[in-house]
């Protein structure tokens, strides 16, 4: 079956707005997917959940870090309005202003003058801003050919406008998750820099491993669908899209209905 439980739009740092996200997910022959904007629920405000095909589930992927990693953890089936969850991911939102702002700081230092109403500017209006914004800025301000030559020679660690993040915990953002009556999973584990903290992010209340990933080789699929089964974790499949122009696998993730029906099962999509 063809699912997609990964996926952004233009309220976070995707190009499409939710209802062209919807259509290309019925174009693909998606029959379950979740929006899953970075720190961001304001999608849920276009769309309805719960009917119609493609079925759309909410989603949120929730920017951390922890012992010097970036871990993004995704919830599923959550109540909105929630207001825990709704704080949580604004504390997460202004986190995420202040580091543009230092990038912007950082980057002017350099020669790369751009402003913040700039970055605001390749956003939507209620977007959590990210790099990816302020790429774009520098794009169009001409001072690099793309958005890869941007993170390349520009924004990545050890380059002169990099601000490392400062995101909550993974374990509060679980929490924040569960006491919304959401499941917790762990996106894309093979990007993580130490994948022993699977372990302690088991311990904090995550259910899942998002094992079905499009950069996941096959050895890594083998390798997580075993992690998961031994420590009685749930697999989910998405496909990260944020663009065509980048995501040229488009979305939508063709898995074995045996492999993703105890997700559904536990998000009670079946």
């Amino acid at each position: 079956m063809i699912v997609d439980f990964h996926s952004h739009t233009s309220e976070s740092d995707g190009t499409l707005t939710p209802a062209e996200l919807r259509a290309a997910m019925l174009a693909r022959g998606v029959s379950r997917y979740a929006i899953t904007d970075h720190d961001n629920l304001t999608a849920y405000e276009q769309l309805e959940t719960g009917t119609g095909s493609p079925r759309l589930v909410t989603g949120v992927e929730i920017n951390t870090t922890y012992r010097g990693n970036e871990v993004h953890i995704l919830g599923y089936g959550f109540r909105l309005g929630e207001t825990e969850l709704e704080r949580t991911v604004e504390e997460n939102r202004v986190a995420r202003e202040r580091r543009a702002e230092a990038m912007i700081d950082q980057l002017a230092r350099v020669g790369y003058e751009i402003s913040m109403e700039a970055v605001r500017a390749e956003a939507g209006p209620r977007a959590a801003l990210g790099r990816p914004h302020v790429a774009k800025a520098l794009v169009r301000a001409g001072f690099v050919s793309d958005v890869d030559a941007a993170f390349r020679n520009v924004l990545s660690a050890g380059r002169p406008g990099y601000v490392p993040s400062s995101h909550i915990t993974p374990q509060r953002a679980v929490a924040a998750v569960v006491r919304s009556g959401g499941a917790a999973v762990l996106a894309h584990p093979g990007r993580l820099r130490d994948e022993r903290l699977i372990d302690d992010l088991v311990d904090a209340g995550i259910v899942g491993l998002e094992v079905f990933y499009p950069t996941h080789q096959p050895a890594q699929v083998a390798y997580f669908r075993a992690r998961a089964q031994q420590l009685g974790l749930v697999m989910t499949a998405g496909s990260d899209f944020h663009d065509a122009r980048w995501n040229s696998r488009g979305v939508g993730v063709d898995v074995a209905e045996e492999d993703i029906r105890p997700f559904l099962e536990l998000i009670g999509e079946i």
